[in-house]
């Protein structure tokens, strides 16, 4: 049973199509589309995609883009399920004041990096770090105990922010330097290490909590930036989302396959989801 597994950010939808609803499925075919042509890919990426048996994904954006990738499908006789965050799911639980509220890319990501750890037969506490146009920065402890998490803008939302609000300042590329001696590396020393302070002093209160020093999975379109300025160990798993929609598909029950019938207007999505309604 195929699976197309929808990963739709702030930038951009990437998916992946999977031989099997399971953790450790073949991947058929991958890609990645800008938000703005998501309109295109019934004629491009997927016009000889195979039908999958199931669709799941996890989108931060609002109905509007929800709507566009249904449409999308339109030539499939399915319709994509959305992760919702809930209370409970694939043996994490959410420690968030209101679990629904949690964005859905967050809640996924951080199933996948726990059941990587356990896979690979460790209990440890576990930071998981998501580097794109925002960055989350969260804390599970060795049960599977989602503690709370950190927001905070990407580098692109910092530079930007600094022209806007800075008289004369306009933010060129520059390079991360220890001690940088132009405006242009300033900024992006200033805002990678910013967020590499982020995620020491996440890693420095879970290992206080914790009593134990926790593991840290880095993920997002901007990791590899950050890579080489970390000040803690880590791992980068360009897949982690990927990988929890898989631990959710084999645990998640699937509606029979629904035909992309318009209601009102609109194509309808169905929100995978514990507990909690969709946001």
């Amino acid at each position: 049973m195929t699976l197309l597994a929808l990963d739709v950010g702030n930038t951009r939808l990437k998916w992946a199509l999977y031989d099997a609803l399971a953790p450790g499925a073949e991947v058929l075919a991958q890609g990645a589309v800008f938000l703005e042509n998501i309109d295109k890919l019934a004629e491009t990426d997927w016009a000889l995609l195979p039908q999958p048996r199931r669709v799941l994904g996890c989108i931060v954006a609002g109905d509007a883009v929800k709507r566009r990738v249904a449409e999308q499908m339109e030539h499939w006789d399915v319709l994509p399920h959305w992760v919702v965050s809930s209370s409970q799911e694939a043996g994490l639980s959410n420690g968030y004041e209101y679990p629904a509220r949690l964005g859905a890319d967050r809640w996924v990501a951080m199933i996948g990096a726990r059941h990587r750890l356990l896979r690979r037969g460790s209990g440890k506490p576990c930071v998981v770090v998501m580097v794109g146009t925002a960055v989350t920065v969260e804390a599970i402890d060795a049960s599977g105990q989602f503690l709370g998490g950190l927001i905070l803008p990407g580098h692109g939302i910092m530079l930007r922010a600094l022209e806007s609000g800075t008289a004369g300042l306009h933010v060129p590329t520059g390079e991360v330097r220890d001690f940088p001696i132009s405006t242009s590396d300033a900024l992006t020393s200033g805002g990678t290490f910013a967020i590499a302070g982020a995620v020491q002093r996440m890693v420095d209160n879970l290992t206080r909590h914790c009593g134990e020093a926790p593991e840290c999975i880095m993920t997002g379109g901007a990791g590899w930036k950050m890579a080489p300025s970390m000040s803690v160990q880590f791992e980068l798993v360009d897949s982690l989302i990927f990988d929890g929609l898989l631990e959710i598909a084999a645990r998640r029950p699937f509606g029979a396959a629904m035909p992309a019938a318009r209601l009102n207007g609109s194509l309808p999505s169905v929100a995978v989801g514990a507990v909690g309604a969709a946001v």
